[in-house]
């Protein structure tokens, strides 16, 4: 069982387990996330230009849906310890202010000789998937 230093073993880890992280998308979080990430690209952060896309106004970041995706791995499943090793992302439909992103993972294969760990990797916004993917983490082992 997970703890704040130590997540789940690699020996813990069962196709089937999952876990969850939610937030609220706010506008300071998009401003934070433009300036930590240096993409400050209009549609996310100049109303009267997003309002002119597809998208008829602003849009979160699509890596800042995703980043959900890290707070779960890292924190809750497999949690603190674990190591990424790769990540694929599908990003299916925007993410605005003020809707809450729920980050999923659920773990769907493991590969002990590597204490590699694969999981279903899933952002949805009222129930509706708006980031599909799939990572690989590296897993602490208790040996």
């Amino acid at each position: 069982m997970s703890d704040d230093l130590h997540g789940y073993f690699f020996e813990e880890l069962q196709p089937g387990m999952a876990s969850t992280f939610a937030k609220t998308v706010t506008e300071a979080d998009i401003s934070a996330f433009a300036g930590l990430s240096g993409d400050f690209n209009p549609v996310h952060i100049n109303e009267e230009f997003a309002r002119t896309t597809m998208f008829k106004g602003r849009i979160a970041h699509g890596m800042l849906a995703a980043a959900f995706i890290s707070t779960v791995l890292g924190m809750k499943l497999p949690g603190p310890g674990c190591i990424y090793v790769s990540q694929a992302l599908k990003f299916k439909a925007p993410v605005r202010i003020g809707e809450t992103v729920t980050a999923r993972v659920e773990v769907i294969a493991t590969v002990p000789e590597k204490k590699f760990v694969t999981l279903k990797t899933t952002c949805s916004v009222g129930g509706k998937i708006v980031v599909d993917g799939e990572a690989t983490l590296m897993v602490p082992s208790k040996a």
